[in-house]
């Protein structure tokens, strides 16, 4: 039986931890490791197998960096790729069965989202100075206040639609299996792959909306 939403948790040091986040989130980036050894372990000029399936996610992620930042962003490429292929492995491990998805848990895209808009606000200042402070008083200073609430609503509102859409999916697909019989596996397996979509989607959403706030903090006024 499949409890939608009850975690199991463990005391250490007076805090409390999800034992399944955890766990899901190290074989996560186990599995990133593991693929970024098969892409690099025989580099070829002529790609094939995992080279070329890793060399196409980072064709299109330097493309969009390009895009939304300029020259100035592309230092920020290993970590834009990274958190991608993070996320497209963390959405697919709660399809596969006694697994979850560490993204069904608001913590984990919780922190990743603030990881993101405080590395916005650290980049705008180191990049841009006064400049960047400045801009939270534009037009005028009374527009402060909306700035900010603008602010704090980006890792909410970040966070929230990757932690929503993941979890629908799994809890959509627990009750189809316990509804459909078992000798009626189609809409199950439809759903499946529908999810199998939806969670690519949400990785490359993720990483666009994270590029789009990062690109405010490192672009160039007149780009």
């Amino acid at each position: 039986m499949h409890e939608i939403g009850v975690r199991e948790t463990v005391q250490f040091a007076g805090y409390t931890f999800n034992w399944e986040t955890l766990t899901m989130t190290w074989l996560a980036m186990a599995i990133v490791l593991l693929i970024a050894y098969l892409a690099t372990r025989k580099l070829s000029l002529v790609p094939s197998g995992w080279q070329i399936v890793v060399e196409m996610a980072v064709e299109w992620v330097d493309g969009q960096i390009d895009a939304m930042m300029g020259e100035r962003g592309r230092f920020l490429a290993p970590l834009i790729f990274s958190l991608f292929l993070f996320l497209l492995v963390s959405n697919w491990l709660g399809l596969i069965p006694f697994l979850a998805s560490p993204t069904n848990d608001w913590n984990t895209t919780l922190g990743l989202a603030l990881l993101i808009i405080v590395m916005v606000h650290v980049l705008g200042v180191v990049k841009k100075g006064g400049h960047y402070i400045g801009h939270f008083f534009q037009p005028t200073p009374v527009f402060f206040i909306i700035n900010l609430i603008e602010e704090l609503a980006k890792p909410l509102t970040l966070s929230l639609r990757l932690f929503g859409n993941i979890i629908a999916g799994e809890i959509l697909i627990i009750v189809l299996l316990k509804l459909v019989p078992i000798w009626m596996p189609i809409p199950a397996v439809l759903w499946l792959a529908f999810s199998v979509f939806i969670g690519g989607v949400q990785a490359i959403v993720f990483t666009m909306l994270s590029m789009a706030y990062l690109s405010n903090a490192v672009k160039k006024e007149e780009e």
